[in-house]
C-alpha cells in the first residue's frame, strides 16, 4: 500500500510539473504587455499599432502598452526586441523596413530571422509619391521628365537611411533610369513638412501622413508605389501604370515577438490581431488611413520576411547603396 501511495504521489507531481507550462499560457497574459514600436509617435506605424492595441487591451483584459523606440531607421527598437524575455510580454510592430536593415546597415547587433518570431502582418498600406503642387509636375510623367532633362538634380525624402521609404524610392529609381538624392529625416513628418515646403522634391510617402494634404490639395500624389491602387486614392495610378514597370513596393505594418517565444502565445497574439481587424472601429480607422487589412499565419510571415529580406539585399546592391556603420 504505501508503494502504490508513493508512485501515485510521484505520478500526481510528474503531471503537475509537466501540466505547469501549460497552465501559466492558459493564464496568458496576466500582466501589461509592452508592445515596441521602432518609430516615433505618430509615425504611420505607431498608429496602425494604437488603433489595434486599443482592441487587443480590451479582448486580453491586459493593457497593451506602446513604446516608441524610434531612431536608426528603427534598429534601435529591433535591437530592444531581440534581447527581450521571450515570455510574450514583449512584442514588437514594426514596418517593412524591418527587411531592409540587414541589406543597408553593415552589422546589427541582431538577426532578423532568427531573433525574430512573425506573428502576423497587420496591414498593408501603398507609399504615394507625393509632390509639392509648386514643383509644377502635374503627372509622374512631368517628374520623371524634368529628372532626365536635368540629371542629378532632383531630390527625395526619406523617413531615415536604409527605411523602407528609402527602398521604395531607389526601386524606383532603379527602374525609371533616373537619378535624383535621397535626403533623409528621422520621420514621416519631418519628411513632409519639407516636401510641402518645396525644399525636397518628392517622397514615398505612406498615405496615413500626407492623406489630409492630398484632399486639400496641398500637395499632389502622382502615384503609388503598391502593386496594386490604394483603396484611399482610387483614381491615383500606380507607378508600373504611369509608365515605370518593375517598381512595385509593398509597404506593410506587422507584428513579431522574440525568438522562442512559446508557440501557444504566438498563436494567441496572432488569434487577438484578426480579432481586432474585424471590429467596426479599427475597420473604420484604417479606411481614414488608407490602410488595407493584410494577415498571414506566423510560419507564412516567417517565410514571406526571409524571402523580401532577399529581395531587398538585390535592390540595395543593384542602387550602389553603401552600408551604414
Amino acid at each position: 500500500m504505501r508503494f502504490v501511495a508513493g508512485a501515485a504521489l510521484a505520478a500526481a507531481f510528474t503531471l503537475s510539473v509537466a501540466s505547469a507550462p501549460a497552465l501559466a499560457e492558459a493564464a496568458y497574459p496576466s500582466k501589461p504587455i509592452r508592445v515596441i514600436v521602432p518609430f516615433a509617435a505618430g509615425s504611420t506605424t505607431d498608429i496602425i499599432a494604437r488603433a489595434i492595441t486599443d482592441k487587443m487591451s480590451q479582448s486580453m483584459g491586459q493593457q497593451l502598452v506602446i513604446d516608441n523606440r524610434g531612431g536608426a531607421s528603427g534598429t534601435i527598437g529591433q535591437a530592444a526586441v531581440a534581447s527581450a524575455a521571450p515570455d510574450g510580454y514583449t512584442v514588437m510592430i514594426h514596418s517593412s523596413s524591418h527587411t531592409v536593415s540587414p541589406s543597408t546597415f553593415a552589422k546589427l547587433p541582431f538577426d532578423t530571422v532568427r531573433d525574430f518570431a512573425g506573428v502576423t502582418p497587420i496591414s498593408s498600406l501603398s507609399n504615394a509619391l507625393v509632390v509639392s503642387p509648386q514643383k509644377g509636375y502635374r503627372t509622374l510623367g512631368d517628374l520623371l521628365a524634368a529628372a532626365r532633362a536635368q540629371p542629378g538634380k532632383l531630390n527625395f525624402a526619406s523617413a531615415g537611411q536604409g527605411s523602407a521609404t528609402h527602398l521604395n524610392a531607389e526601386k524606383f529609381k532603379l527602374a525609371a533610369r533616373i537619378a535624383a538624392t535621397n535626403i533623409p529625416f528621422k520621420g514621416s513628418a519631418e519628411a513632409v513638412t519639407e516636401v510641402l515646403a518645396g525644399r525636397v522634391d518628392y517622397y514615398f510617402s505612406p498615405i496615413a501622413p500626407v492623406i489630409g494634404q492630398i484632399r486639400e490639395g496641398q500637395l499632389l500624389a502622382l502615384a503609388v508605389g503598391s502593386p496594386q491602387r490604394a483603396s484611399a486614392l482610387p483614381d491615383v495610378p500606380t507607378t508600373a501604370e504611369a509608365g515605370v514597370p518593375g517598381s512595385e513596393f509593398n509597404f506593410w505594418i506587422g507584428m513579431m515577438a522574440p525568438a522562442k517565444t512559446p508557440r501557444p502565445v504566438i498563436e494567441r497574439l496572432h488569434a487577438e490581431v484578426l480579432k481586432a481587424l474585424a471590429t467596426p472601429e479599427v475597420k473604420e480607422r484604417f479606411a481614414k488611413l488608407g490602410a488595407d487589412t493584410w494577415t498571414l499565419k506566423p510560419e507564412q510571415f516567417d517565410a514571406y520576411i526571409k524571402d523580401e529580406i532577399a529581395g531587398n539585399a538585390s535592390v540595395v546592391k543593384a542602387a550602389g547603396l553603401a552600408a551604414q556603420q
